[in-house]
């Protein structure tokens, strides 16, 4: 999936089937559910969960917990909008998972 499907799946009521938990929380945030998008990635282990639970708490105004899964998740505290940050963590994980797919057709 690229950017531009999952822009456009967010006309749809559920997130696409196959997208991993953090884009898949993303997706929940751009919803409007961010308790749900929360529950995808507040056990995540991942650096893309900590970076997308860190983005959630910045979004939320807990800022103090959004700086403490930043470093935990090896990054610094953005300082772009939200909605930057929100597109930029949808680009950066979109393309992972392109990068993966076209890596395995390649191998092939």
């Amino acid at each position: 999936m690229n950017v531009q499907e999952f822009m456009q799946s967010l006309k749809g009521n559920s997130a696409p089937a196959g997208l991993g938990a953090p884009a898949a929380a993303l997706w929940w945030d751009a919803k409007g559910d961010w308790s749900r998008a929360h529950g995808l990635v507040d056990e995540l282990e991942t650096k893309e969960g900590m970076a997308v639970h860190a983005y959630l708490h910045r979004k939320e105004g807990a800022n103090g917990n959004a700086e403490y899964w930043y470093a935990r998740g090896g990054r610094t505290y953005f300082r772009l909008a939200p909605e930057e940050e929100w597109k930029a963590l949808v680009c950066g994980l979109l393309s992972e998972v392109s990068g993966v797919t076209e890596e395995k057709t390649r191998s092939r």
